[in-house]
C-alpha cells in the first residue's frame, strides 16, 4: 500500500479502537459495579490500572490487525468485514481467556467480560462503518483529498487510475491524463487535460500534488524527464512498476493492491511525525488566539481609531501544491492600498518575484507598528487551524508572484506555507528573493518537528531584534 496514505488511515482507525476498548471496559465496569473508583474493572484488587489497560488495549489491537482490519479496503464488504471483526473478538476473547487461566487470576469480573466481548465486536465493525462514510463525505466535498495526474492513456495508465479512485479511504482523486503522442480522440473515462508537452503547464494551472507515470515502453525514454521535472516542483511521482524496467536514481518501492509502485517523494514523508506538524498547529493555534485575544481586540480598537476601513485584511493566497486561500491579517494599509500597487512596482526593493519597499506610503501609524512587531499575522492562527497554514512553513505567496516563478521556486509550494519559517529567522532583511527560496527548500529538505519547534522559539528573538517588514 501506498505508505504516506495507509499509515495515516491506519493510525486513525488505531486510536479510536484503542480509544473505543477503554471506554467500553469503563462503561461495563460502571455497569457492574455502580461506580468506577479505581479504574480497573479487569483486576478490581490493584490500586493502578495502567498496566492491565496497556495489555488489553494492546491486545485488542492485536487481534483486529492479525484478522486484516488495518488494511484500507476498495469497497466495504460488510459479510468479509463482520467475519474478520468476528474473528478478531474470538481470538482476543480465547487470549484473555488464557491468561486467566495461566496466571490463576480469580478476582477478575467475568460478568465484565462478557458485557466487553459482544459491544468491542459491535464497536470495531460500527467505527469502520461510520468512518468510511465520514471519509467519503469529505472526499466528495472536496476535503482532505490529494490530486493525482495520470501520465499515459493506455488500458494499463487507466487500470491503475481506477484502481487509485476504487480506494477512497485513501482520499487519492485522478484529475485526468496527459496523452504522451497522439491527437485522436482517446477512449478514457477521465478527461484527457493536455499532451506530454504540455506537462508544465498543467501542473501549474491546477492542484497536483501526485503524478503517476504510465506510459508504454515505447514512451519509456521521457520517464526520466518527466519524474525530474516533478521532483523540482515538489511533487510526489509514482511509477507502477508493470511500466518499469529499470530503477532510477532515488526513490523507493511500495505496494498497492498488489501492484509494486516505484515512488519519489520529494520532502517529508513521515507519516507519524507530520500528525505530530499537525497537532502542534492545532494546539498552538488555539492556544495562540485565547492568550492573544484581549491584546487581539486592543488591536481592533486601534486600527479602527486609526483610519477608516475593515479591521481584518484578507487575500487570496498560494498554499500546499497550488491550493489557493483567503489569508487574514490585521489590516495595515490604507483601504484600498492594493489599488495603488502598480504605481508602486518601481521602487520595490526585492530582487525577483516579491514586493517590499521599506517607506511603503500605504502603510498607516498603527500599521508601521503592528509590522514592526509582527502582530498583523496573529489572525493567520485561523488559517492553522483551518489547515491552510502552518505554524512554521514558507511564506503564502501572490497568484501573481507564482505565476513568474521558476521552475525550481516552485517546490516551496510543496509545503503547507506558514506563519514564521527559515527565512524570517535567519535572514529577514534578505532582499534576494532566491535566497528566500534556497531557505525553504533547506527548510523542506531538513524538515523535522524538532526543527519546527527550535525555529518557533528563535521566531521571537528575531522579531524583536529587527526593525520591522
Amino acid at each position: 500500500m501506498i505508505r504516506r496514505h495507509a499509515t495515516a488511515f491506519r493510525l486513525l482507525l488505531a486510536v479510536i479502537d484503542a480509544s473505543t476498548a477503554i471506554a467500553v471496559l469503563a462503561l461495563a465496569g460502571l455497569y457492574r459495579f455502580g461506580s468506577l473508583g479505581p479504574f480497573n474493572p479487569l483486576f478490581p484488587g490493584l490500586d493502578s490500572p495502567a498496566g492491565p489497560l496497556a495489555v488489553y488495549a494492546i491486545g485488542w489491537l492485536f487481534a483486529l490487525w492479525s484478522q486484516g482490519l488495518y488494511r484500507p479496503r476498495a469497497r466495504l464488504r460488510m459479510r468479509s468485514e463482520i467475519v474478520d471483526v468476528l474473528r478478531a473478538t474470538l481470538a482476543f476473547t480465547a487470549g484473555v481467556l488464557s491468561l486467566l487461566f495461566l496466571f490463576k487470576l480469580p478476582d477478575v469480573s467475568r460478568a465484565v467480560l462478557l458485557l466487553v466481548f459482544p459491544i468491542l465486536a459491535v464497536s470495531a465493525f460500527a467505527e469502520r462503518l461510520v468512518l468510511r462514510l465520514i471519509l467519503t463525505s469529505l472526499r466528495q466535498r472536496g476535503r482532505n483529498t490529494r490530486f493525482v495526474l495520470v501520465v499515459g492513456v493506455g488500458s494499463r495508465a487507466q487500470a491503475f487510475a481506477d484502481l487509485v479512485e476504487l480506494h477512497q479511504t485513501l482520499g487519492l482523486r485522478v484529475i485526468g491524463h496527459l496523452d504522451p503522442v497522439s491527437d485522436e480522440e482517446v477512449a478514457v473515462s477521465r478527461p484527457v487535460i493536455g499532451r506530454l508537452a504540455d506537462i508544465e503547464s498543467v501542473l501549474h494551472a491546477n492542484v497536483v500534488d501526485e503524478v503517476a507515470i504510465c506510459l508504454p515502453l515505447s514512451q519509456w525514454a521521457k520517464t526520466d524527464e518527466i519524474a525530474r521535472l516533478c521532483e523540482e516542483e515538489g511533487k510526489i511521482v509514482r511509477i507502477p512498476m508493470f511500466v518499469l524496467e529499470h530503477t532510477l536514481s532515488t526513490g523507493r518501492v511500495e505496494e498497492f493492491a498488489g501492484i509494486p509502485i516505484y515512488s519519489i517523494v520529494s520532502g517529508p514523508d513521515r507519516v507519524v511525525a507530520m500528525l505530530g506538524k499537525r497537532a502542534l498547529d492545532i494546539i498552538g493555534a488555539v492556544a495562540g488566539l485565547i492568550v492573544t485575544a484581549p491584546l487581539a481586540l486592543g488591536i481592533a480598537i486601534a486600527i479602527r481609531r486609526d483610519s477608516p476601513g475593515p479591521v481584518l485584511f484578507r487575500q487570496r493566497r498560494v498554499g500546499l501544491h497550488g491550493r489557493t486561500f483567503e489569508v487574514v491579517k490585521f489590516r495595515t494599509m490604507i483601504d484600498g492600498a492594493e489599488e495603488r500597487l502598480d504605481e508602486l512596482q518601481g521602487r520595490n526593493e526585492i530582487r525577483g518575484h516579491a514586493f517590499k519597499i521599506t517607506d511603503d506610503p500605504r502603510i498607516t501609524k498603527v500599521g508601521h507598528w503592528l509590522r514592526r512587531t509582527s502582530l498583523d499575522e496573529l489572525p493567520q492562527l485561523w488559517n492553522v487551524l483551518a489547515g491552510e497554514m502552518s505554524l512554521v512553513g514558507p511564506r503564502p505567496p501572490l497568484p501573481t508572484e507564482v505565476a513568474g516563478y521558476d521552475i525550481w521556486h516552485r517546490r516551496r509550494l510543496s509545503m503547507k506555507p506558514g506563519i514564521t519559517g527559515l527565512w524570517q529567522v535567519r535572514s529577514r532583511s534578505e532582499q534576494d528573493f532566491d535566497r528566500w527560496v534556497e531557505a525553504d527548500l533547506e527548510y523542506i529538505d531538513r524538515w523535522t518537528f524538532w526543527l519546527d519547534l527550535r525555529i518557533m522559539l528563535q521566531t521571537i528573538p528575531a522579531v524583536i531584534g529587527r526593525s520591522g517588514r
